[in-house]
């Protein structure tokens, strides 16, 4: 099976849930949607847990992943409640989820504690431990994509591309 397909099987009621859709409006890293980073990390923590050695419980990591920020708000607004959106998304995440969907202890874990070192708990489960990884590879990834269209932009802007 392909990603895409595992993460349907495993996932597909979380895609197409209300909360879910409403990420597509809120913006994460740059110009990507919650969205499409909550889809991307999914997809890349089953591409990882396919080599990881020992055993990965496919179905918890997929669902955990696309709810990792279920916080349902745009960080980007100036409101003090977003002051410290990156120490505290986590625990809104976690909350919302729980609140939309039937969560198992390892999802709770991996929502939860996906933003270990800026939360203090690391995460206890292998599927956490993976989804902290790849959550930050992606994040940079996506981050690093925003700033070279920036420059881009204006290098572009003053002649020089």
């Amino acid at each position: 099976m392909t990603n895409m397909e595992i993460i349907r099987q495993y996932g597909g009621d979380i895609l197409a849930s209300p909360g879910l859709q409403k990420e597509k409006t809120l913006l994460q890293h740059g110009d990507v949607s919650v969205y499409d980073h909550s889809l991307f990390v999914t997809e890349r923590c089953v591409a990882m847990a396919k080599h990881w050695p020992g055993k990965v419980d496919m179905r918890r990591l997929v669902r955990g992943a696309l709810l990792h920020d279920y916080f349902l708000y745009d960080w980007h607004e100036d409101d003090d409640s977003h002051r410290l959106h990156g120490f505290t998304h986590a625990g809104r995440a976690l909350r919302n989820a729980k609140k939309d969907f039937d969560i198992s202890e390892i999802e709770e874990d991996m929502i939860g504690c996906h933003m270990f070192p800026l939360n203090l708990r690391p995460p206890k489960t292998t599927e956490g431990r993976i989804l902290c990884l790849v959550d930050k590879m992606c994040a940079t990834y996506e981050t690093a994509q925003g700033l070279a269209a920036a420059v881009k932009g204006r290098l572009r802007n003053r002649g020089m591309v």
